[in-house]
């Protein structure tokens, strides 16, 4: 016992060769007001302050997340208070749940040992994750933010649970006897990769742009939905930098060009975390898909669903309705790719522990995650042209 924990202690100390967020809080903030939000995004414009909103203001009705570096939150606490607007201390110090985060990893790949035991109930390395004709497809994808860890570990369980269940679950039997399903377990591995090496909190791709010290794109802006549109920003060193053309990245490319050649998709459903939401088109428009009232219905009949498990709740509706205006995302483009079954999952939790998300709900939010996208392909499958 005393070599292993002087091997943790050794992992512990490489660990911090990366960025560290030593004294970072994370705010849950609610502005009672739109005077209120207006302040509250001028934060934005605040580079030297190095702030990272994990959810953005929108709407006074939604809480606002954001993340504080530690000399810095004294200030933006007493900003909050002298202008009124509420705030909560939601994760008190980042790196503490980073340090417990590294050490469950160490543990987890010190057990692990061979192909049949792979951890379901881990975080994976990108090197863990490695692993005909054109009948109607269901399209899956994760992992296109780096830091939504949870998004690629709900991916790879889902994957052995589709392969394992074929053969034994009628249903799931019935439903690839008729159908294809594609999974793109991780759709920004260098993104990911970025977050385990050096900043764990990176949401973009890693590509790089001459002239520019800012790198990275957020891939999910950088689809042919309104590109460049609101919700999205043109400046280089945004967190949401939609790039510098449409397919910019070749993470999104390969997507593109790949579903553009099949030809035959029926569903498209992308993870994400956090906030419990079932999300459909549209991002960058108030006007409705054509199918709105059957994407509804079935969005309610989904959360459901995975409601039943473990009584999560999600909310549903339209992303630009239930979280805010958003351009280049992936389900506006799948859908006007005419995949009328296009849907965005942002998993758990609601907040309390937002990207940091520990193991031990990776299997949980896997399987009650699973009803509900079951639900979503049976219903596709039910309603093939």
């Amino acid at each position: 016992m005393r070599e292993l924990w002087f091997f943790l202690s050794i992992v512990l100390v490489a660990a911090y060769r990366r960025q560290t967020f030593v004294g970072d809080q994370v705010l849950r903030i609610r502005a009672s007001s739109q005077e209120q939000l207006a302040l509250i995004r001028s934060l934005e414009e605040l580079e030297h302050l190095k702030l990272d909103f994990w959810k953005e203001p929108t709407t006074p009705a939604l809480p606002i997340d954001l993340r504080v570096p530690g000399r810095h939150v004294r200030a933006v606490k007493a900003f909050l208070e002298s202008n009124g607007i509420a705030y909560s201390i939601m994760i008190k110090n980042l790196q503490t749940l980073v340090d417990e985060e590294n050490v469950s990893q160490l543990v987890s790949e010190l057990r692990q040992n061979g192909t049949y035991s792979f951890n379901y109930k881990s975080y994976h390395t990108l090197k863990e994750f490695s692993t005909g004709h054109k009948r109607p497809a269901v399209w899956i994808d994760s992992g296109i933010h780096g830091r939504e860890w949870i998004s690629p570990a709900i991916a790879i369980w889902l994957a052995k649970k589709i392969a394992t269940d074929y053969g034994n679950d009628p249903s799931v039997t019935s439903l690839l006897n008729k159908m294809d399903i594609f999974m793109a377990i991780m759709v920004n591995p260098d993104g990911y990769v970025y977050t385990r090496t050096k900043n764990r909190m990176w949401r973009k791709t890693m590509s790089k742009r001459p002239g520019s010290h800012c790198f990275g794109v957020d891939a999910n802006r950088n689809f042919d939905a309104n590109f460049g549109g609101r919700g999205s920003s043109r400046v280089a060193c945004s967190e949401r930098y939609c790039g510098p053309h449409v397919n910019s990245e070749p993470e999104v490319k390969a997507i593109v060009d790949f579903i553009g050649r099949h030809g035959n998709f029926t569903a498209f459903i992308t993870l994400h975390n956090y906030l419990q939401l079932l999300l459909y088109p549209y991002g960058y428009t108030e006007e409705p898909p054509e199918n709105i009232e059957e994407l509804d219905t079935l969005a309610s009949e989904a959360t459901e669903a995975l409601a039943s498990l473990y009584g999560t709740r999600y909310s549903h509706g339209s992303i630009i309705q239930t979280i805010n205006e958003s351009s280049g995302n992936s389900i506006d483009w799948s859908y006007n790719q005419g995949i009328k079954y296009s849907y965005a999952f942002e998993l758990r939790d609601e907040g309390q522990y937002g990207f940091m998300l520990p193991w031990n709900q990776i299997v949980p939010t896997a399987e009650e995650t699973w009803l509900a996208i079951k639900k979503i392909m049976e219903h596709a499958c039910n309603h093939l042209p």
